[in-house]
């Protein structure tokens, strides 16, 4: 069984139960799991010196749209809102195909990665007609990077002849959505211990998605073991649709379907009333944040605090390279820490439970207990940052709190996912970056030259 020594770390920030803080500790990993962290020294295969760092548990995203990188920057949608924007890029977005899907699943995990991301839920919901196997080839992307990956079946049924947004050529019937959704689940899915790869069901959004749909693949999911996942109350528009359509909220609507309970998780969340909340903190159901697309299109702001006041579970997310325009959670939790901050003053999360809401928080978003911090028996998912340069000096006070208040910009020193450095002195181990960067610039071009 291989083992890997981080020796001497200079901090150690667990996010355990405990809030634990090390100083000058050995983390001995064995197998991909934690072994020990403490003063005992360990011999192993390789020794990684942290004498000058700073050991946090790899961050989690909780929503992403990978396919998208593709067509991010594009100076035609700057502007738009999320209804024209989302009609202008499907126009884009009815090209994918196999190629592209690979591509930017390599290029953005690749970022991740770079950025102390361990582990990431993607959630593609555009399967065009002919375009191949897409899932397949988010996971072949994602074990050439090394990192640990949840996929889902995503969905839509709905396009602009029934009242929804996107073209017919994206949008499938709800025989072909349920029998791909439990084929790749019994393909892919592990719901092991430690599991690399999982699958979680996720219609699109109550404006291209019929209820029939929701309905029957929270049935599905259930009796298959996986986790729902869809986008709710992103804007004041999708209020008002579903309010004028179904005569409810989001949230009233989502719960008609069987759609509240810690099985689920919804993207955005941001026009949630208190009743909302309520309903949330009595079943369980969670939100991921994206503070930075929510901004881009100004859709709002998130009610963090009072979901954590709550015990809403809350998970940290890019939400999509187009809406972002990147897939760097570093980036999102320093973000997340600054708008809270002005939005809610002394109400707001600090930098360190902003850490935690990208790691524990987006674990529980998951229904994960094997990540989202350092403990013995804990994946050994991880990311080093090194103290000794110039933009921390300063900054080490409280290494806790050090990403929200202070920020980190730039590449990690070494990302480690199931024990393995997949990042190391802020180059990627896994793939030719150089001919990466080369051939996905190539596929971009003839993509969007369609």
């Amino acid at each position: 069984m291989p083992t890997l020594l981080i020796k001497n770390a200079r901090f150690v920030v667990s996010c355990d139960d405990d809030d634990t803080l090390y100083e000058r500790v050995n983390l001995f990993i064995r197998d991909g799991v934690i072994v020990s962290i403490g003063p005992d020294y360990h011999q192993a295969d390789t020794v990684l010196d942290a004498s000058s760092m700073v050991v946090y548990p790899g961050l989690i995203n909780t929503h992403h749209h990978l396919y998208q990188i593709f067509s991010r920057n594009l100076p035609e949608v700057q502007k738009m809102e999320l209804f024209p924007w989302l009609v202008t890029l499907y126009e884009v977005w009815k090209g994918l195909d196999e190629e592209v899907v690979t591509w930017s699943a390599l290029t953005g995990l690749g970022e991740l990665l770079k950025t102390g991301c361990t582990t990431c839920f993607d959630h593609h919901y555009i399967f065009p007609h002919g375009a191949g196997d897409l899932i397949a080839a988010q996971f072949r992307a994602s074990s050439q990077v090394g990192i640990r990956f949840m996929a889902s079946r995503g969905s839509m049924d709905l396009s602009q002849k029934d009242g929804g947004l996107p073209p017919d050529s994206v949008v499938q019937t709800i025989d072909e959505i349920l029998a791909d959704s439990e084929r790749l689940v019994r393909v892919w899915h592990d719901p092991s211990p430690y599991s690399m790869r999982q699958v979680a069901l996720a219609p699109c959004s109550p404006y291209s998605v019929s209820g029939d749909l929701m309905r029957e693949t929270a049935g599905l999911a259930r009796s298959l073991g996986v986790r729902l996942h869809t986008h709710l109350a992103e804007t004041r528009d999708e209020v008002q649709f579903t309010t004028e359509k179904f005569g409810m909220r989001p949230l009233q609507y989502m719960e008609s379907l069987g759609w509240v309970g810690p099985d689920v998780w919804f993207a955005h969340g941001i026009h949630f009333d208190d009743d909302d909340l309520l309903l949330l903190a009595e079943t369980g159901t969670g939100v991921a944040h994206c503070p930075i697309s929510n901004m881009k299109l100004s859709s709002g702001v998130c009610r963090v605090p009072d979901m954590l006041g709550l015990d809403i579970p809350v998970g940290l997310a890019v939400d999509g390279a187009a809406s972002n325009d990147g897939s760097n959670l570093l980036e999102e939790l320093r973000v997340c820490y600054l708008l809270h901050r002005l939005h809610a003053s002394a109400d707001a999360p600090t930098g360190y439970e902003v850490l935690k809401m990208a790691t524990r928080g987006s674990a529980r978003l998951l229904g994960r207990d094997d990540i989202g911090c350092l403990a013995p028996g804990k994946s050994a998912d991880c990311f080093l940052i090194d103290l000794d340069r110039l933009s921390l000096v300063g900054a080490q006070l409280d290494p806790m709190s050090l990403l929200g208040t202070v920020g980190f910009k730039g590449n990690v020193d070494y990302t480690i996912v199931n024990g393995i450095p997949v990042v190391q002195n802020g180059e990627l181990t896994t793939i030719d970056e150089e001919e990466t960067v080369r051939s996905a610039n190539q596929v971009v071009r003839r993509y969007l030259n369609r």
